[in-house]
């Protein structure tokens, strides 16, 4: 939409609102997009109107946008829920948790878990995280002070919340201006005119206020705003498009030949070596396969995108020709679907994109929502390479580009993807950078290239071979797609037109024609080709908003998938000769959790990720062949990747995990590794890799809960019970110090008579255990202790008529506690003896995690409801002394039996950093809450 447009609905708000049309008005704000009117937000949340509430938001954003528009949605339902709790309606309450809190499951499992637990209590505010709630009208007020802040911090929100300073009735006199102007180009005027209708121009002729054909001065101002939907006739687009002087195709798959081309010329950055063909050559409807021709790579959707507004997933593939072999589509059957579960990975964060090896058919390359990348060997199960993300010459960056990483390092995958001859892979971030990195034979993983490609993120990568040359093809933030020397990194095109962020390319070729396909998030398609001719298609995907298009592995057919705003998701094939949709394939939910992935195997199947399942189609059949949960535990939306002969499929997990789904073939290419002598030298996948660098590394934590997917970069973290969220990714980090006054001067008192003390002892109905350890909750409500015989134990101080703050104090016993499950936090022992094991434990800040090892493994155990979250660093040697980082939970700091102290973050599973100086064991280790100082003690008495 025109800047003048949008303008033009500021006006009629302006109109509307000075006419008492309220209802029009917010419902205006809410399709528009363009004003968010803070003041109605707050009467309908103070009102308790909770279904306008979401209504009017959701013509902004939606809830996995962004963190921010999590915790919105979030903080809502969850007042609701409370709200709902209160009143004792427990129906309503299972109700608004199974439709409006579950979509958070997928997210924080155990954050549901212990929402989901209240429904056991009698009064929600025995949960100490829920003490303070009080009524209905002061909760919401204090979830509107939150909400206004999450809002204002939203960048989806950026310019939407304040209205422009308009004179009043400025419609109005716009109107009576034209009028006037209109009676000026009358040929006899009259002196006093009268005006009856506004449906035409003004005149004073022998027919007053007929209508008449307008001049040229009488134009519109501002081009009508189409409405989105399937492809329009191509005779609405005009003349069939001229060839360029150059010779190229006069037709592309039929739709580049009845397009006119955009007014967007394409701009060249470089030295330009890739031209037109040289022989024009109309594109067949059904091209032909060469004869003899060599098994070609394929192409599928499998990119994964954080956008402003969308995010997470879709995907374009490499550059496909249709040289792979036209098997006859009856030598299928539904059973070479790969549907077994045959291997699963351990990624250790939230999987973005995968691409398996086009030669290698067992080597997969996998990236993630925290940037890093793994090179995977899924026979072996082994992890073959492994790089965080790190730029390698930040002095050749751009500054926006060292802005932007100096602002907040936190960095996503957005794609990764294998050349056809898998020699190299690229990796597009999502901010900036593109990485191509080189790989061999001996699993040697070499940087070849860094290009700060794109102002913004990079959406999208794919290879291609125009002229016979290996270019690189990229598309971000910025409206534009780039390609780019593979051998050079030298930039060789850029392809302008655009009106938003790019979210996919799709490059593909024909009788020597090459071409790419692009789409962005507003629902626009356009074709290029290699020239300065600019697009030679601009039509709307369905759905609008973010969609991929893929070639079958023979190139003679082309889909797309793409999810609209509503989450309403379509995946079609197209009728290329028509530029028309062919067939629309049935069986998604009405409203999919993220934006759906697809990808293409043997020429015959579709699949997509959707509902925590695997979803088939035969490309013939549009109602769905069938369905896969792969034994449960999918993420809500998978992404998902077949290999090149479709015996593997890949699959994300809700736990940071792959599986490895096979057919008959498949199972078979895995068993070749059952009986495999490995090389002693490779590592293990369960194997923490240990990388030494400096402390400053993990001294900007993006702060997320322990162990908890973080999606969109948004995490809900348990805090959110009680409406404080302080580990949000990118919020600002608050060192909280509740009830600490820095400037007072502590007067300290000398303990001297027996009188000034006063003891109790704490009942315990457990078997009896020396105490090893003894701690006071950080909230100064819970006593919390580790026995020898590695079992925790919690009393916890009652809120009542004779405690009314329920804090710790000696005139009142504390109760042992436990949760309703019954079940105790109990560390792993190995074969050590506890009892003659160095006890250590530590507390999450908020109270919400304790981190204990009794000379076995560090566990990680919730303390709401005692589970083991996980358990890490087997010994030898043991762990001696535990540390929270004070800002981000993820990071710990754990001291060593062999002196050493590890820095590791749990959520990658992976060691960031060792170090040396004690000579015996740690004994003891704090972070300062202000500098980047971790320091430490250890029984060397240093």
């Amino acid at each position: 939409m025109s800047s003048l447009s949008r303008e033009l609905v500021f006006l009629i708000l302006q109109f509307l609102d000075e006419e008492k049309f309220k209802e029009t008005v917010h419902k205006l704000e809410q399709e528009s997009g363009f004003f968010f009117n803070m003041k109605y937000f707050e009467e309908e949340v103070q009102g308790g109107n909770w279904e306008e509430v979401e209504r009017y938001l959701s013509g902004f954003t939606k809830v996995d946008d962004n963190r921010y528009s999590m915790k919105i949605f979030f903080e809502i339902r969850k007042q609701k829920y409370l709200e709902a709790l209160d009143k004792q309606d427990r129906a309503k309450a299972v109700e608004i948790l199974v439709k409006d809190l579950k979509v958070f499951s997928s997210f924080n499992e155990e954050l549901f878990k212990e929402i989901t637990q209240l429904l056991t209590l009698d009064n929600f505010r025995e949960n100490e995280q829920l003490s303070k709630y009080g009524d209905t009208k002061s909760a919401r007020t204090i979830m509107l002070v939150e909400l206004k802040k999450l809002i204002e911090a939203n960048p989806l929100f950026r310019d939407k919340l304040q209205f422009p300073s308009l004179k009043t009735s400025r419609l109005r006199t716009l109107i009576n201006q034209s009028l006037n102007w209109q009676h000026q180009l009358c040929k006899n005027p009259r002196p006093n005119p009268d005006i009856k209708t506004l449906f035409v121009d003004h005149s004073c002729g022998a027919q007053p206020n007929g209508a008449r054909a307008p001049s040229p001065a009488t134009n519109p101002l501002m081009a009508t705003i189409p409405k989105g939907g399937g492809f329009p006739p191509l005779g609405a687009h005009g003349p069939p498009f001229q060839a360029a002087p150059a010779p190229v195709a006069t037709a592309l798959a039929g739709w580049m030949a009845n397009a006119t081309p955009a007014p967007h010329p394409a701009v060249s950055a470089g030295p330009i070596g890739l031209s037109a063909p040289a022989n024009p050559a109309a594109l067949l409807k059904r091209p032909r396969t060469p004869p003899n021709a060599p098994l070609g790579d394929y192409q599928s959707a499998d990119s994964d995108h954080i956008l402003k507004r969308a995010r997470t997933i879709g995907q374009s593939g490499d550059e496909v020709s249709y040289t792979g072999p036209n098997l006859p589509q009856g030598l299928y059957s539904q059973d070479d679907l790969p549907k077994i579960v045959a291997r699963t990975l351990n990624q250790g964060s939230p999987v973005k994109s995968m691409d398996f090896h086009p030669l290698q058919q067992t080597i997969l390359l996998v990236g993630t929502h925290v940037g890093e990348i793994g090179v995977w060997e899924v026979g072996s199960q082994e992890r073959l390479a492994h790089r965080n993300f790190k730029v390698w010459d930040l002095g050749s960056c751009s500054a926006s580009m060292q802005a932007a990483v100096l602002k907040d390092p936190l960095v996503s995958v957005n794609r990764v993807v294998w050349s056809p001859d898998g020699s190299l892979f690229g990796v597009a971030y999502s901010k900036h950078i593109v990485h191509i990195y080189s790989f061999h034979v001996g699993n040697d993983l070499r940087q070849h290239l860094e290009i700060d490609a794109h102002v913004g993120g990079v959406n999208d990568l794919a290879f291609s071979h125009p002229n016979k040359q290996l270019c690189i093809i990229t598309c971000g933030d910025d409206k534009t797609i780039k390609v780019w020397d593979a051998v050079t990194g030298a930039r060789q095109y850029t392809f302008e037109g655009h009106e938003a962020p790019v979210y996919s390319v799709c490059p593909h070729y024909k009788e020597n024609i090459q071409f790419i396909f692009s789409t962005a998030v507003d629902g626009k398609i356009k074709a290029w080709l290699y020239d300065l001719m600019g697009s030679r298609v601009d039509y709307d995907a369905p759905g609008q908003w973010c969609t991929t298009m893929a070639y079958s592995a023979d190139g003679t057919r082309l889909f797309s998938c793409g999810t609209s705003k509503e989450r309403e998701s379509f995946l079609v094939e197209w009728n290329e000769s028509e530029g028309a949709i062919k067939r629309t394939y049935q069986g998604f939910c009405k409203r999919s959790l993220d934006i759906v992935q697809f990808d293409t195997t043997k020429n015959r199947f579709l699949a997509a990720g959707d509902e925590y399942l695997i979803k088939f189609w035969d490309m013939d059949n549009t109602t769905m062949l069938t369905t896969v949960d792969a034994d449960g535990g999918l993420a809500s939306t998978p992404r998902l990747r077949f290999n090149k002969e479709g015996s593997l499929l890949a699959v994300s997990t809700s736990d940071n995990g792959i599986k490895i789904l096979v057919n008959a073939d498949g199972l078979r290419l895995l068993r070749t590794f059952d009986n495999r002598t490995f090389d002693a030298a490779r590592v293990p996948s369960d194997t923490k890799v240990s990388v030494v660098t400096q402390m400053a590394s993990v001294s900007t934590p993006g702060p997320q809960t322990v162990g908890g997917s973080d999606r969109v970069a948004s995490t809900v973290s348990m805090a959110g019970l009680n409406g404080v969220d302080s580990r949000s990714v990118g919020d600002k980090v608050r060192v909280a110090e509740d009830s600490v006054d820095k400037n007072k001067n502590w007067k300290l008192t000398e303990i001297i008579e027996p009188a000034q003390c006063r003891s109790l002892r704490l009942s315990d109905n457990l078997p009896t255990s020396k105490i090893s350890r003894l701690i006071y909750t950080n909230s100064g409500v819970a006593i919390l202790a580790l026995a020898s015989n590695a079992v925790h134990k919690l009393w916890k101080w009652q809120r009542n008529d004779r405690n009314a703050s329920g804090k710790a104090t000696a005139s009142i016993p504390p109760q042992l506690w436990q949760p309703a499950s019954g079940i105790l936090m109990t560390n792993d022992i190995s074969d050590t003896n506890p009892e003659d094991a160095v006890p250590c434990f530590a507390l999450s800040k908020n109270d919400s995690y304790v981190m204990s090892a009794s000379g076995g493994k560090v566990s990680l155990f919730n303390m709401m409801t005692f589970k083991t979250m996980t358990t890490f660093m087997a010994p030898p040697p043991p762990a001696t002394f535990l540390a929270f980082h004070p800002q981000d939970n993820n990071i710990i700091a754990i001291g060593m039996e062999d002196s050493t102290i590890q820095i590791y973050n749990v959520r990658v599973d992976e060691v960031k950093s060792k170090l040396k100086g004690h000579q015996k064991r740690v004994t003891g280790l704090a972070f300062s809450h202000v500098l980047n100082v971790l320091v430490s003690s250890g029984a060397d008495a240093q």
